[in-house]
């Protein structure tokens, strides 16, 4: 992604930033808790959250990891790192929570830092040359054994066709990208070649469009 790319992207997301929950996610809420679900947090365990967003995840994660866990959040939004931040202090997670804001990859952590990494319709807001990247990041940051969860539009499982808002959508993103931010991506493929191996790969429907929710671990 360029670097005027991040600057429109940065500031949409800080525009939107308390207008996102009704926008998006009262759709993509019920996607991003089943991908948690897939994830299952142990208590103790370190997770990083790539894309926070306004912190649902972030609250969540921060639950099941308990006391003795840690979850540190990366977004490219400065408004999204103030939404997420008063929530999670409504919740009494404050502790247990780290944010900060960056334009990723690389991603700004030592080999080894987490046991989970988990993003939720993020992957998909990277260039498609830029998702293995991404994803190499990951297994940079993840200890051996550690688990990705990935919850993103998907492609139509092979024969079949878009439904028309699918059809609409890819329009959109391709001539206004920085409305229509995200792309539907093949990311079993993308996750297999990055060398993950795929623990959970599910698919459900929102919108009319397909989700994919996705747990890959990396070689122990």
């Amino acid at each position: 992604m360029s670097t005027t790319d991040e600057k429109q992207t940065k500031s949409f997301y800080d525009r939107i930033s308390h207008s996102y929950d009704m926008i998006a996610d009262s759709n993509e809420h019920v996607a991003r808790e089943k991908g948690l679900t897939a994830l299952a947090i142990q208590e103790g365990e370190s997770v990083l959250e790539i894309g926070y967003g306004t912190g649902h995840s972030l609250v969540a994660l921060a639950e099941a990891a308990g006391t003795t866990g840690k979850v540190t959040g990366v977004d490219i939004s400065d408004g999204m790192k103030t939404v997420s931040e008063k929530r999670v202090t409504e919740a009494g997670l404050a502790d247990r929570v780290e944010l900060t804001v960056a334009n990723t990859p690389p991603l700004p952590f030592a080999d080894g830092s987490f046991d989970v990494v988990s993003m939720s319709f993020t992957l998909e807001l990277f260039p498609l040359d830029t998702i293995p990247t991404m994803l190499a990041e990951i297994k940079r940051v993840l200890k051996p054994g550690g688990r990705l969860g990935v919850v993103c539009m998907a492609l139509p499982k092979d024969g079949n066709q878009d439904s028309f808002l699918e059809k609409t959508y890819k329009w959109m993103h391709q001539h206004f990208p920085h409305i229509v931010d995200c792309q539907p991506i093949n990311a079993t493929r993308l996750l297999q070649d990055a060398g993950f191996t795929l623990k959970e790969d599910d698919t459900m429907e929102i919108w009319t469009m397909p989700v994919s929710v996705l747990v890959g671990t990396t070689p122990a």
